[in-house]
């Protein structure tokens, strides 16, 4: 019996609904595959070689492609027998998702996970959720906003503003932002932490989630900016459910929000790369995205799924009500050098929210690095 081991991350939208997929693949297949999972902190900071070096299929984060596949850690899904279904789900994608997982003209993942930042309101508390910026701080000033603003989440959050405004991080090869596209960024980062809990500093996208659907005397109702969880949408997940729904609209409308989401991968040096590679390509394919996979609590990550009715009316609509900012989405630019850049600055961001840095220090830091780390071209 050919038995696989898999890593992902720890909640029921990365770790359950592979299992079940799993089993299912078992029964069909008689391949079993066995999951792991680790936090999601280390789902974005973990090195992908010593995973690629342990486990036969991983779940992974987009920018580690680049790197990971020039360093060979990753096997190609290209060429080697499912071109067909590669193709098929290329022209399923929500999106930049499934190109994301591209590099230097080979495919290294599939993109089983489309996520965004997105906004999210307790429709019970409030009807009538911000549409821009100045109706956001104005709900904020009464108290009722929440905003995860952990470094990795400030950073996205900087990312997705600046994107947002048409001023990109590293829209030019070693620059970071400039002091003039940096400003009106900084300023509305600044205004919205004055205005929420100051405990939203150190809290990541699920913890806000869970504090919004929880059985509370709070009055927070709503949070701007964070990646979305279908899972809070849907009935019996949490005492409230939660209503995503697109970004505040800003000089671009909603677009420029940062992507994230996940992918499942092959690692080069899998036991059995050709069994692997089999199962990634069953697990994102559209009847199982649509079934096991998101009934286990999974996010599906192609077109299929997110205009499924099933999905959508169990959901609250999550997938329709998002989509405008999906397919909007900002990709991190594309070099290898970006996640050291990305792990480096977040913390330097949430530092600046609590005046613990100036803007200008944050700019002079984070262009420095740039000027080293942001220079490779993408391939």
């Amino acid at each position: 019996m050919t038995v696989l081991r898999g890593i992902t991350w720890e909640h029921p939208r990365g770790y359950d609904c592979q299992v079940a997929s799993a089993k299912e693949y078992a029964r069909l297949t008689g391949v079993e595959v066995q999951w792991e999972f680790r936090s999601l902190q280390a789902f974005a900071d973990e090195p992908i070689d010593r995973l690629a070096a342990r486990y036969d299929l991983l779940v992974i984060d987009h920018p580690h492609v680049p790197l990971a596949a020039a360093a060979g850690w990753l096997a190609p899904l290209d060429g080697v027998g499912f071109d067909d279904q590669l193709a098929a789900l290329e022209s399923d994608s929500v999106g930049p998702s499934h190109a994301t997982y591209a590099h230097a003209g080979h495919q290294y993942g599939l993109a089983t996970d489309s996520a965004t930042q997105v906004a999210v309101h307790r429709p019970d508390l409030l009807a009538d959720p911000p549409r821009d910026w100045e109706q956001v701080l104005a709900l904020a000033d009464e108290g009722r906003v929440l905003w995860p603003a952990k470094p990795i989440d400030a950073w996205s959050s900087l990312c997705t503003i600046a994107a947002n405004r048409g001023t990109p991080v590293g829209a030019r090869p070693g620059e970071f932002l400039s002091d003039e596209d940096a400003a009106p960024v900084l300023e509305l980062l600044h205004r919205l932490t004055e205005r929420v809990p100051e405990w939203c500093l150190q809290a990541n996208p699920i913890e806000v989630a869970e504090a919004l659907a929880a059985e509370s005397n709070e009055p927070w109702a709503y949070a701007p900016l964070l990646y979305g969880y279908t899972n809070y949408s849907r009935p019996r997940f949490r005492p409230h459910r939660l209503k995503y729904v697109d970004i505040p609209a800003g000089p671009r409308g909603v677009a420029g929000s940062q992507l994230g989401g996940a992918g499942v991968a092959v690692s080069a040096s899998a036991s059995d790369v050709d069994a692997a590679r089999a199962y990634a390509f069953w697990v994102a394919s559209p009847t199982v995205q649509s079934g096991v996979y998101y009934d286990a609590g999974g996010q599906p990550g192609y077109a299929a799924s997110w205009d499924d009715d099933r999905l959508n009316e169990d959901s609250w609509d999550f997938f329709r009500g998002t989509r405008a900012t999906l397919e909007g989405a900002w990709v991190r630019p594309r070099t290898t050098g970006f996640i050291e850049f990305q792990d480096t600055v977040s913390p330097w961001v949430t530092a600046t929210l609590r005046g613990e840095l100036t803007d200008e220090e944050l700019l002079r830091r984070a262009g420095e690095l740039a000027e080293r780390l942001l220079q490779e071209e993408d391939q």
